[in-house]
């Protein structure tokens, strides 16, 4: 890749990636405040990053690679398990699934569910790029991914979507 200024770098990033690892943050924690927290600091990292992409496609396995880290640090953190919700506070999402639909259904799968799902059908990876990103065999993804789109299935079919095949 060409060697781009920090400001056109930073513009390229935002244009291209911001709403992909928005979406992927919000799926993976829930809460649009905290994804657009871990949006902002993995593109902040991605500009100080030294090194280079082999090509785009390179570089979006990186930062996908490093929003579901800051992600999974993040829930991991003292300090998000020691907080409580502000419930009192009106909330301002960038964007809102709909009441009902498959993306809240998708959001009450179990985080190792919920990843291979998001990645496979949200971001476009097939499971042998899935298994580069999580650190699994290609084999494990579909595994998990059949569990996934099973409970999802009972999931959908309880809220009244009819016999799904």
């Amino acid at each position: 890749m060409l060697k781009e200024s920090k400001d056109a770098l930073a513009r390229r990033l935002v244009e291209t990636y911001s709403d992909q690892l928005l979406r992927l943050g919000y799926s993976l924690l829930n809460s649009v405040p905290d994804a657009q927290d871990v949006c902002q600091e993995v593109l902040l990292k991605r500009l100080d990053y030294a090194g280079t992409f082999e090509s785009q496609a390179h570089e979006r396995a990186w930062l996908v690679r490093v929003t579901i880290n800051a992600c999974k640090n993040l829930r991991r953190s003292l300090w998000r398990r020691r907080t409580a919700a502000l419930d009192d506070v009106p909330e301002q999402p960038a964007f809102q699934p709909e009441e009902g639909g498959v993306l809240e259904e998708v959001q009450r799968l179990p985080l190792p569910d919920r990843q291979v799902l998001v990645l496979y059908y949200y971001m476009g990876y097939d499971t042998n790029e899935i298994g580069q990103l999580l650190g699994l065999r290609p084999d494990a993804v579909r595994a998990r991914m059949k569990r996934a789109r099973q409970k999802l299935k009972a999931g959908l079919e309880e809220l009244g979507y009819g016999t799904l095949s």
